[in-house]
């Protein structure tokens, strides 16, 4: 449903659908009852703003009957947030499609704790584009190309390449060079199928029996020595540079199935073992890439490749 409201500071009017029935007399009785221990006096004043809008952008008041209106939209008051130490760049921008490098750390969409301070939003006061819509997501811990649209009109088009998986991904990332302790060697190339779920309630994704629903093509391209970072005592571990071809797109697909195989990511603090929770450290970013993308462009009938110029901290050091 189109919001009544524009984009306004690069975030999007919140939609509250109101209840059909119950003990409240008034849309703002509603809101006092989810909000008003929060502030009170703030849900009045934008009341009496107007700031408060129904279908057709029809402003609210105190005495706005509950049954009037199904949905009405708002703007949250946004929490002060402190910049991350991380920047987007830039690889491809046309009337069509804006295409960047997401740095590790920042997220693709606003949630939680962090509104400004995601791709979209920066993105959007950034360059000025309240249109702007990401084609895709990639987690907040990994890097790597990001597609949005610009343009509503051609929207359409790139979102069916999506939903009709004509799009390839490709991915790099970094873990040991041979699977954990108790896991049996692999050859590769493999391809790993299996069934995931994921809870909105929990954290991790799991694999559950059943008809598999994600699949994974791995092929190890090289291995070489860590560095310091790579292991407990900062030396003697085997890592590898894996090239990773998802078929599906399912939440942390690409984490679970190294995991799977004895061969988690380097600084994966979900993957095999769910760690405590600590601050970001910016030194030690999750060794996942989004390398690349290609698809045959709906508006122009032709072939296009993105690649990222992004390199994973832990990767092999270029040979001279």
């Amino acid at each position: 449903m189109q919001s009544p409201l524009p984009v306004r500071d690069g975030v999007n009017a919140t939609r509250l659908r109101l209840p059909e029935e119950g003990p409240w007399d008034t849309a703002m009785d509603y809101m006092m009852h989810r909000w008003g221990h929060i502030d009170p006096q703030g849900i009045e004043d934008r009341f009496d703003a107007g700031e408060i809008v129904g279908e057709g952008g029809i402003p609210l008041s105190r005495h706005t009957k509950l049954e009037d209106h199904t949905f009405i939209w708002y703007y949250r008051t946004l929490p002060p947030e402190t910049r991350l130490p991380v920047e987007i760049n830039i690889l491809h921008h046309d009337g069509h499609l804006l295409v960047v490098d997401k740095p590790h750390f920042l997220p693709t969409t606003p949630g939680g704790t962090y509104i400004q301070e995601s791709a979209l939003v920066r993105l959007r006061n950034q360059l000025e584009l309240p249109d702007l819509i990401p084609m895709h997501r990639l987690d907040r811990m990994t890097a790597g190309v990001l597609l949005f649209s610009t343009n509503p009109q051609t929207r359409g088009k790139y979102q069916v390449l999506f939903e009709k998986r004509q799009v390839q991904k490709e991915y790099e990332c970094v873990s040991a060079a041979e699977p954990a302790p108790g896991y049996p060697a692999v050859e590769f190339p493999v391809v790993v199928r299996n069934r995931m779920t994921k809870s909105r309630s929990y954290l991790l994704a799991e694999v559950i029996d059943g008809e598999p629903n994600a699949e994974t093509r791995i092929e190890r391209l090289e291995t070489f020595d860590g560095g310091p970072a790579a292991g407990a005592d900062g030396a003697g571990q085997r890592l590898a540079r894996y090239r990773l071809e998802p078929h599906t797109g399912k939440t942390h697909q690409l984490r679970v199935h190294m995991a799977s195989l004895g061969l988690g990511i380097v600084n994966d603090a979900f993957y095999p073992d769910l760690l405590d929770k600590a601050p970001d450290n910016y030194a030690k970013p999750l060794q996942l890439l989004a390398r690349g993308i290609r698809f045959v462009d709906p508006v122009s009938g032709r072939p296009v490749e993105y690649r990222s110029s992004l390199k994973l901290s832990e990767a092999a050091p270029a040979r001279p």
